[in-house]
């Protein structure tokens, strides 16, 4: 039997090609080490491929109560820009207080100044206004006013654009245990400032940072960022030109800058946010911040602004009457929609967005579908579940009624703990492989969700995609329940530890089932 010399060739060269390449995914470089963290599949940082039916799964908050009203003298019908944060025991909420008059052809958003409010809450669900007594209104001090619009040395602040956090900075001292981004009343930058109890505020500097940098104006905001030891800035800008301010049209799209500092003055690496696969659209604000829960993760619920323009569809939208006069305005003021995107990131600077609405507007009601709509609270806190039993869950604040009545309103959503994306497939089934990975720990906990019918099961793989000894996937039993943290199990109970350190694969075997979040960890 004659061989052909080349075929003999060909063939040594490709099996130390395929040889070279399991070698390299052997290497350490390969593998990402997730260690002990909790990852969500909110992005496609762990996942390989997809197989059968599975799938990527956008999950959506339900709406619940109304959570607020401002309907206070000071505040008003434009109230908005909402910051919302856990402090121990106390829920804290600052947001803009402003309210606009609208007729025929006029506007009239001078019926007070812009002042930045403050409400609080025990539980994240029953929110009451403190009488702060620090500044006065029409005479009186009786108001929860924690900042307003005021010229202090060279610097003009607009209380009107705030974004208040808890600086989780190790460094940070007592004075400045809560920090405030307000925007320059020059447009021309953004003003830090800092306060001991988070009412009482005063500036960090005698000059705006960031200045030329952007538009401003939306709601821009820094924060502590634990994984990189520093803080980050996210604020809005056009892509070309700025807005013309005669006629409220943009010289370009509305969109997302990012920089970085050590000490909230001084910044740096100043770069404009990309996306992975998404349309240029124009984008409002940002609400980019850690997820608690797994901060490596940078969340975001930027506004997505859509001019619709005059249609009988528009007609049909709720409020049609007021609409109408908002248009004699401006035409954007009636015909442009709001609604809440979700976006993540890992570096700060490319994002996974998705494209499908977050938040809707929702099913047509009256002070709905309208611009001003969906804009959500810069972020979302850990509450408890209103069910009996049940675990803490999600919630979020997203205003409605913006412009249409007296006062504008806040509405909390709900959502399962990391629940903002699964892993998901039918009964049909589908199974999913994780890209190489090394963890530690003994124990790999999952949330999950099944019918009473379906199942996940958990089989490991070795780097190449073989299946380990004592982890296959016939060693898994059927996992069902709806939970968010439950170990997963094999046959004969194999220690996990054997493996922590290694490059290992992870295949998900799912029917009718929603895979949210897994951590690796080190139980006794």
């Amino acid at each position: 039997m004659n061989i052909n010399p080349l075929f003999i060739a060909i063939s040594a060269l490709l099996s130390v090609s395929l040889a070279s390449i399991a070698h390299a995914e052997e290497l350490p470089s390969s593998a990402t080490n997730i260690a002990s963290r909790r990852e969500l599949f909110i992005d496609s940082f762990l996942i390989d491929r997809f197989v059968g039916k599975a799938e990527q799964r956008l999950h959506k908050p339900i709406p619940r109560e109304i959570a607020i009203v401002h309907d206070a003298p000071w505040e008003g019908s434009g109230s908005g820009y909402h910051s919302v944060f856990q402090d121990g025991d106390i829920y804290r909420m600052y947001y803009k207080a402003w309210h606009l008059d609208v007729s025929q052809g006029k506007l009239n958003s001078s019926v007070h100044p812009l002042f930045c409010c403050y409400a609080e809450s025990k539980d994240g669900i029953h929110w009451t206004k403190p009488n702060l007594g620090i500044h006065v209104f029409n005479g009186s001090k009786n108001n929860n006013i924690a900042i307003i619009s005021e010229q202090q040395g060279e610097l003009r602040i607009d209380a009107g654009h705030p974004a208040i956090f808890l600086d989780n900075n190790p460094a940070a001292p007592p004075d400045a245990r809560y920090k405030a981004i307000v925007r320059s009343k020059d447009n021309n930058g953004l003003i830090p400032l800092k306060s001991a109890d988070g009412v009482n505020f005063k500036p960090i500097t005698d000059q705006p940072i960031l200045s030329g940098m952007g538009a401003f104006d939306s709601q821009n905001l820094a924060f502590w960022d634990e994984t990189i030891g520093k803080y980050r800035a996210y604020w809005r800008y056009f892509t070309k030109g700025t807005t013309n301010k005669e006629e409220w049209k943009p010289a370009g799209i509305r969109a997302i800058r990012t920089a970085t500092s050590d000490d909230l003055v001084h910044w740096d690496d100043i770069t404009d946010l990309t996306y992975t696969d998404s349309p240029h659209e124009q984008l409002y604000t940002n609400q980019i911040k850690p997820y608690a829960r797994a901060p490596h993760i940078l969340i975001g619920f930027p506004t997505r602004y859509t001019e619709r323009g005059e249609s009988p569809q528009m007609t049909a939208l709720p409020d049609n009457k007021h609409r109408k006069m908002r248009s004699s305005v401006s035409p954007r003021y009636g015909t442009a929609i709001t609604d809440a995107l979700l976006m993540c990131s890992r570096d700060g600077h490319e994002f996974k967005r998705w494209n499908e609405a977050f938040f809707r507007p929702g099913i047509e009601r009256p002070n709905s579908w309208n611009y001003g709509h969906q804009y959500v609270a810069w972020h979302v806190v850990q509450t408890a579940n209103t069910l009996p039993g049940a675990p803490d869950e999600l919630s979020f604040y997203a205003s409605e009624s913006y412009w249409t009545g007296k006062g504008s309103a806040v509405r909390r959503y709900t959502l399962r703990l990391d629940g903002f994306v699964s892993l998901s497939a039918p009964m049909k089934g589908g199974e999913v492989i994780t890209k190489p990975i090394k963890f530690t720990g003994n124990q790999l906990e999952l949330n999950y969700s099944t019918s009473v019918a379906g199942s996940i099961r958990v089989e490991l793989q070795d780097a190449q995609g073989t299946p380990i000894e004592e982890f296959k996937l016939e060693d898994c039993p059927e996992h069902f329940g709806d939970t968010v943290g439950r170990a997963v199990q094999w046959k004969n109970n194999p220690d996990l530890a054997q493996l922590a350190g290694k490059t290992i694969r992870i295949r998900f075997v799912l029917k009718d089932a929603d895979l949210y979040s897994l951590k690796f960890q080190t139980t006794n």
